[in-house]
């Protein structure tokens, strides 16, 4: 296999099916693309019904294309991670990775369109992130839920109205921003720093007003992180959690009991915005994104330094705190349920609490006219009147 047929199997894929974001080379199966969230296979020619070994370490082989820093890691750690271009306009988030023996390449289609607040309908909280002077801002979810497209329009608006210098350390890259008011520098792990500890105390030299971390992997890119945040810096970062409750008590996790005070009165005094997302189908194609957003006030500050209780809990004060932007999933998911945007079933599948959706759900049907029960053909027993014994 050359190179020109590498790229005429990622060309066919990408165009085969509609909405495409994944491509998948895995040995024995044959090519597939995830459309809408779904793998679905691809048709080329010659047909390739299965993939042969070969055909998937030569493919994996031509994306590293001799790099020996990849060539290490695949061979070492089992796995490696680079950006792939197809041409200017079809740019791949790419990890390749061995199982049983054989190479498996997985790419990620990458936006090269910048995305903006207002062109991806986020709430009117993104555009009060992009104001933020200082602090920390995180994004959590799991992988693929949007959190990178979510910061690059933030910071798009940032670029937008904003002369300051913005410092981006990614694995890899994937929105290219231009200069406008803002002077961008990006940097891609393996080619320009080693570790995000590493780039991120750097960064700290290089005199950025925002700094863009692409995830919080440790303990000690944490503490740069919030170091940054207390000394002026607007800092954004990911981090793989379920809702934004769960990104306080897992950043709490990373430290030990007797550290425990400190840290919650530094996270406390330095965490802005917390926001969760999940995506969802959406009805007539498509996907769509949940949002859960936490917005630091006295009742946050309280619960990260002093913990939650049975009646104080971080779900509660989110659901309570909608005149500070703040909504749960839940709250979203029925917005989206009533927009006709979403399924029933996608929304109760979804939920962080399905007993208060199915509610929420039931008062939006009554107010539609809809049944909100699918029981029929309930009435009482009756005793007939004139022969009281008849039932014996």
């Amino acid at each position: 296999m050359k190179q020109q047929e590498i790229n005429y199997w990622i060309t066919a894929m990408l165009h085969r099916h509609e909405r495409v974001s994944d491509l998948n080379i895995t040995v024995g199966k044959n090519l597939q693309v995830e459309s809408d969230g779904v793998l679905v296979p691809v048709e080329v020619s010659p047909p390739v019904t299965e993939l042969t070994p070969f055909q998937a370490e030569v493919f994996a082989l031509n994306l590293i294309g001799g790099n020996r820093r990849l060539l290490r890691d695949l061979v070492t750690k089992g796995s490696c991670d680079l950006s792939y271009s197809l041409d200017d306009k079809h740019r791949f988030r790419v990890n390749i990775f061995s199982q049983k023996g054989y190479y498996s390449t997985v790419l990620r289609k990458l936006e090269t369109k910048i995305p903006s607040i207002q062109g991806y309908h986020f709430p009117d909280a993104f555009g009060k992130m992009a104001r933020e002077v200082n602090g920390l801002i995180l994004f959590t979810g799991a992988t693929g839920t949007g959190k990178t497209t979510s910061m690059a329009a933030i910071l798009n608006r940032i670029n937008e109205e904003r002369p300051v210098h913005i410092v981006t350390l990614e694995d890899p890259i994937e929105y290219v921003h231009p200069h406008k008011k803002a002077t961008f520098n990006q940097r891609e792990m393996g080619d320009d720093f080693d570790t995000f500890a590493n780039g991120l105390r750097a960064a700290l030299r290089q005199a950025p007003k925002v700094i863009l971390v692409g995830e919080i992997r440790d303990r000690e890119t944490l503490e740069i992180a919030l170091t940054a945040a207390e000394t002026g810096h607007v800092v954004f970062s990911t981090l793989h959690t379920i809702d934004t409750g769960q990104t306080i008590n897992r950043i709490l996790g990373m430290f030990e009991q007797d550290e425990q005070p400190q840290i919650r009165n530094r996270l406390a005094d330095t965490i802005r915005w917390v926001v969760s997302q999940r995506l969802l189908p959406r009805i007539g194609g498509g996907r769509i994104a949940a949002l859960e957003i936490l917005c630091t006030s006295l009742r946050v500050r309280d619960l990260i330094i002093n913990g939650e209780t049975e009646e104080k809990t971080f779900y509660n004060v989110v659901r309570d705190g909608s005149a500070r932007d703040m909504r749960t999933f839940d709250q979203h998911l029925l917005e989206l349920y009533e927009a006709g945007l979403i399924t029933e079933e996608s929304a109760i599948l979804s939920a962080s609490h399905r007993s208060e959706i199915k509610r929420g759900m039931d008062t939006i049907k009554a107010a539609r006219g809809e049944r909100t029960s699918s029981i029929d053909g309930l009435r009482m027993e009756q005793q007939e009147e004139d022969d009281p014994y008849k039932r014996w």
